[in-house]
């Protein structure tokens, strides 16, 4: 029985087809094909891309298909890699090495009036809000893709509360600084560190209704909002765009696991379920990784939420890149190993960790999808 499972196992793998997806855009306005009738997924659209051939790298093999299916030539390109899906069909399991690639003023007014392919397929250009929105009719396994794409180039961190500490009233001075200095549409990880964090963010929240939040996954319980101070729970719960899971929160996560893992009995994947349910169950995940362990406690954690069908892993703070003011006792990775371990990621990476704005096209290149920070990444 042993052996027939093995063989099961070992001819499922071997099945597997190894996909690299380019994600072409130029600014807002994202590339997309149509996949015929008769082919898999049929009558969908779909990212440019097709199967990695024996002994070629992911990149090579995007080079290789975007060239024989669009004609545009992406070797001098920054290849971002946003991440790794398995998707089983149930006819068909596909392994997708997805890379996020942004074309240069003169490749997009090359392209942008192709309506067809190299290989007959019809092609059109798309508004990255309608593409989001799921206007565009995708196989299954892009969906998470979709979830990837929303993150933003530049997240801001916000201020420990006690970095405000000499004032009176250090909540109040923590909350009219960042009701003043956070940027329009930005993407705010709340970072207060402090009992009455919850509260802060909700009247944050009610001060700027155009920021997008992401909160600790224990700030807010039972993934609802208020209401201490009487807001509808649905108007500033549309503002979190994710939870946040801390480096230990998700070691401790992943230990859970793996000793249920060694657990034979029947509640072995109702305990798995509940584990994933008590992280969160209604928002999109962010976590914090610092080593290879971490990372690959990540991984797992972004494959079994899509298995649950459960919002996804969306991206991961990867610290710290350089030396930082906030924390001047750790370590920095330093480029170069940074790069190393972001590479690991099967989900976005987001660099954190002594960074400015004016540093995101140099983390791109070295595999970020996008930088976090605190002191350059506000208006003052």
């Amino acid at each position: 029985m042993l052996r027939s499972s093995n063989q099961q196992q070992t001819n499922k793998q071997e099945n597997i087809v190894n996909v690299a997806v380019a994600v072409i855009h130029y600014q807002q306005q994202y590339l997309l094909g149509f996949r015929s009738t008769e082919q898999h997924q049929g009558n969908r659209y779909e990212f440019v891309g097709g199967k990695i051939d024996v002994g070629e790298t992911v990149k090579q093999a995007l080079i290789r298909e975007v060239n024989e299916e669009t004609g545009i030539d992406i070797h001098a390109n920054t290849l971002v890699k946003l991440g790794r899906l398995h998707h089983d069909y149930g006819d068909k399991q596909v392994s997708l090495q997805v890379y996020d690639i942004e074309l240069t003023a003169e490749q997009y007014d090359q392209h942008r009036h192709c309506q067809y392919g190299l290989e007959g397929q019809a092609l059109t250009w798309v508004n990255k809000p309608d593409l989001l929105a799921g206007n565009y009719r995708l196989p299954a396994a892009n969906q998470t893709i979709l979830a990837w794409l929303q993150l933003p180039p530049l997240i801001t961190v916000t201020y420990p509360l006690a970095h405000f500490d000499g004032y009176s009233d250090a909540s109040a001075a923590w909350l009219e600084y960042h009701q003043k200095n956070l940027a329009t549409d930005a993407w705010v990880y709340i970072r207060a560190k402090a009992l009455d964090s919850e509260a802060i963010a909700e009247q944050l929240m009610q001060l700027r209704p155009d920021v997008h939040m992401i909160l600790s996954n224990h700030s807010v319980a039972h993934d609802s909002l208020l209401n201490k101070s009487g807001v509808p729970n649905s108007i500033t719960n549309s503002q979190v765009v994710a939870k946040h899971l801390t480096h230990s929160a998700l070691m401790q996560w992943y230990a859970e696991v793996k000793d249920s893992s060694q657990d034979s009995s029947q509640n072995k994947s109702q305990e798995l379920s509940k584990n994933l349910q008590l992280l969160s169950s209604s928002h999109p995940m962010i976590v914090s990784c610092h080593d290879v362990d971490s990372i690959h406690a990540a991984n797992q954690l972004a494959a079994e939420r899509i298995q649950q069908q459960l919002p996804p892993v969306v991206g991961m703070f990867l610290s710290p890149v350089l030396a930082t003011q906030t924390h001047p006792d750790a370590a920095p990775l330093g480029w170069q190993q940074w790069s190393e371990l972001a590479e690991l990621a099967d989900i976005p990476v987001i660099g954190l960790g002594g960074l400015s704005p004016k540093l995101l096209q140099h983390a791109k290149q070295k595999g970020a999808t996008s930088i976090a920070g605190i002191r350059q990444f506000l208006q003052s």
